[in-house]
């Protein structure tokens, strides 16, 4: 069984008479790479700053290997926190900026020298000790926050959107390089994001969070592929969602009939009404009748978008859009107008809770 680095316990936050967080129980593995994932104002940093020691939760249990840490004053907990802003020292060098940790811990000076130079030298930042951080790109500022962090060899990293005041070309390779630091240290990351791609990529687990409650907890895969929840199905990535009424159980599936359109999961409890939804690159389509799929529809091609790894296409079928991704550039390609066939297989929908 896997140890434990962090635990909440229905842990819950309020400010006067809003609720940020509320009755959140969680478990991050020692040397996991863990996302908290949400929308702005979800709750996601209210979680990060509870367990930083920043916030004091108005109830529940926060415990870092097993102790509780409640009381703990946040100087005192086993735990560094990257900001989004960096919060590096303006008058100090690069050295001094990462070595401040250290000396403020009476660390001797030939031992702050060497976990400083192997700090730096993990984040691919060795010859710049002697720069100020105006003189560094926001990538490297970036990377001389994150050693800052890391040289005082914390249990858990904590990074609230740290790669958010970044370009895409270099928020993409800091998260690769993120990734691969993690690694190399072994160090358990909590890390704090809106960015959906950005949790997919680079998360062991992801913990979806919405409204100050955990909507879902899982691998990229996992929450992709068997979303709990409509908002989880949502938020990460895009969705068909068919929403209605139940009108029968076939072969072990449930079915669902939302505007004329019927849908069905190969999973499912029979109810009244129920959500199934079924990803765009699940959706097939051709101009003629298609084969092997559960459910085929014809319609109209209302939207054709060209997103260089494939192509986005939104078919009217009776009023309602679907949406159909195609990867690659061979094969037909459709526009504006043109009659098509959509189909899908029971397998590829999946029932979820409708939040």
């Amino acid at each position: 069984m896997a140890e434990v680095d962090v635990e909440l316990v229905e842990v819950t936050k309020r400010f006067g008479t809003v609720t940020a967080v509320d009755g959140v129980s969680l478990q991050v593995e020692r040397g996991e790479f863990f996302a908290l994932l949400g929308p702005s104002g979800c709750g996601k940093t209210t979680i990060l700053r509870m367990i930083a020691g920043l916030e004091a939760p108005t109830s529940g249990a926060i415990l870092l290997r097993g102790a509780h840490i409640e009381e703990v004053p946040a100087h005192r907990r086993d735990v560094n926190t990257v900001f989004q802003s960096y919060a590096l020292f303006p008058h100090m060098s690069v050295f001094d900026n990462v070595a401040f940790g250290l000396r403020m811990k009476k660390t001797a000076e030939a031992e702050v020298r060497r976990r400083v130079e192997e700090a730096l030298d993990l984040i691919q930042m060795s010859g710049y000790e002697g720069r100020k951080p105006r003189e560094l790109s926001g990538g490297q500022q970036q990377r001389v926050a994150l050693a800052r962090a890391l040289v005082n060899r914390p249990a858990v990293l904590l990074l609230d959107e740290p790669l958010g005041a970044l370009d895409m070309k270099l928020r993409r390779q800091m998260q690769r390089e993120l990734k691969d630091i993690q690694r190399r240290v072994g160090i358990t990351f909590l890390f704090v994001t809106h960015d959906q791609e950005e949790a997919m990529s680079i998360s062991d687990r992801i913990a979806v969070v919405q409204g100050g409650r955990i909507e879902q907890v899982g691998s990229p895969s996992e929450v992709y592929e068997r979303p709990a929840t409509r908002f989880v199905a949502d938020f990460i990535g895009l969705s068909n969602p068919f929403e209605g009424r139940v009108v029968a159980r076939e072969d072990g599936r449930i079915v669902v009939e939302a505007g004329g359109v019927r849908a069905s999961a190969a999973s499912g409890t029979m109810q009244e009404r129920a959500c199934i939804v079924v990803r765009p690159e699940r959706v097939r389509i051709g101009t003629e009748t298609l084969a092997g799929v559960d459910h085929a529809f014809e319609g109209a091609v209302r939207d054709v978008t060209y997103v260089g790894s494939g192509i986005f296409y939104v078919v009217d079928v009776g009023g309602k859009d679907l949406l159909c991704f195609t990867t690659g550039n061979g094969g037909v390609r459709h526009a504006v107008g043109d009659r098509v066939f959509v189909g899908w297989s029971a397998e590829d929908g999946h029932v979820v809770e409708d939040t």
